[in-house]
């Protein structure tokens, strides 16, 4: 990885230590405003999807039950 990349994960690991966007800083000898970007990209970043297992089937081309006609047992179809 490139120098950018591990300052990220070094920011990101801080952060999440419980450290604060100024102690982060000041440790990795960045600019504030680099901590803030790093954070705000953190609060932003959406995991919800992450694991979901008939999203991964469906990425991988198996599709979904209901793809297959498969609508549960108390569906009332």
């Amino acid at each position: 990885m490139g120098r950018m990349s591990d300052i990220d994960i070094d920011i990101q690991e801080m952060l999440c230590a419980g450290y604060s966007v100024e102690d982060t800083a000041k440790a990795l000898g960045v600019p504030v405003q680099w901590v803030e970007g790093t954070l705000q990209g953190m609060e932003e970043f959406d995991e919800s999807m992450d694991g979901d297992h008939d999203t991964a089937m469906a990425s991988a081309g198996f599709g979904t039950d209901e793809d297959y006609g498969y609508f549960g047992e108390d569906a009332p179809f």
